[in-house]
């Protein structure tokens, strides 16, 4: 099934489950408020959407206004996990650093090894749960920032908290997935990461976590590690890979996460970017005007445009 968040006639956010089809929002407002507690309900959540899914009727999916499937989730973590990536994104860094402070820009290497620590464990940080936004939301750009970044990350919905999650577990614990995009002031972010603290006012500002359009289901994404990706600036092709990508699969950083530490339904963990899908890796980065469009195989496409804030 394919979750949704959605404005109701009403004119108030409302769950929502796609039909078979995919053309219709059937609404799941008499059963439970907001996704987030259908999601707790666990599985007899699941069971009222699936009846209600099937008495049919339903709001028409084109024209309808989608939110954030969970507007405000009760915790986001974002990771590190592509090998492409990690090696990438640190040289990006640099480059970009070296322009702004009027130094040789250093060369790309290609080659160069993925730090031990990225591949030993899953690395993450906690990002703002408050800034999201939904598809064809505006992304306001950071009155502190110049240079304004997208990140393709495939995302993750807890189903089931617990802790100490054995990974041959942590399949049971998994919602659905869902389309991250972490968007980021990269010339904040390269001066505060100097306090090896990690990003801070580089990630978090008003509307710089999108989320959406849907959460599709685990029994319906069957093959999660084999899902293409596509990322778009104004209908140009910037980057394209698959989510087989990552070095962890979500299953071993829930139970990495896991450790000693209880995690709850409905926090979203983000795989970070897919390799090649960031302006950092190829040196382009976005503009006032510009629509970005993420696609991930089997969710759909998380759609925004940049405004000035």
């Amino acid at each position: 099934m394919k979750f949704v968040t959605y404005v109701a006639a009403s004119g108030k956010a409302a769950p929502g489950v796609l039909s078979a089809d995919g053309k219709r929002i059937v609404d799941l407002g008499s059963a439970y408020p907001t996704l987030l507690a259908l999601i707790e309900a666990g599985p007899a959540g699941l069971d009222a959407a699936r009846r209600l899914q099937a008495a049919g009727g339903g709001t028409a999916l084109a024209g309808a206004k989608l939110l954030a499937p969970l507007p405000v989730p009760p915790q986001i973590r974002d990771f590190m996990v592509s090998a492409q990536h990690a090696r990438d994104a640190g040289q990006g860094m640099q480059r970009l650093r070296a322009m702004l402070e009027g130094r040789p820009v250093p060369e790309r290497d290609r080659n160069a090894p993925v730090a031990d620590i990225y591949r030993n464990q899953p690395v993450y940080y906690i990002s703002n749960r408050f800034n999201v936004v939904g598809p064809d939301a505006e992304v306001r750009w950071p009155r502190y920032c110049d240079w304004l970044d997208y990140e393709l990350e495939f995302g993750m919905v807890l189903g089931k908290g617990g802790a100490n999650i054995p990974v041959d577990k942590a399949c049971e614990h998994i919602f659905g997935y869902t389309i991250f995009n972490d968007y980021s002031a990269r010339d904040r972010q390269f001066r505060e990461m100097d306090g090896r603290m990690g990003p801070a006012k580089g990630k978090s500002f008003d509307t710089g976590n999108g989320l959406g359009p849907c959460i599709v289901t685990t029994d319906e994404m069957t093959e999660p590690y084999k899902a293409k990706v596509e990322v778009r600036v104004n209908g140009e092709v910037r980057g394209r890979n698959t989510t087989g990508e990552m070095m962890h699969s979500f299953e071993q950083i829930v139970a990495f996460v896991s450790e000693d530490e209880t995690l709850h339904p409905g926090e979203v963990f983000g795989s970070g970017t897919i390799g090649g899908c960031c302006g950092l890796e190829i040196d382009r980065f976005l503009a006032p005007g510009d629509v970005v469009e993420l696609e991930i195989e089997g969710i759909g496409v998380l759609r925004n445009r940049i405004v000035r804030g």
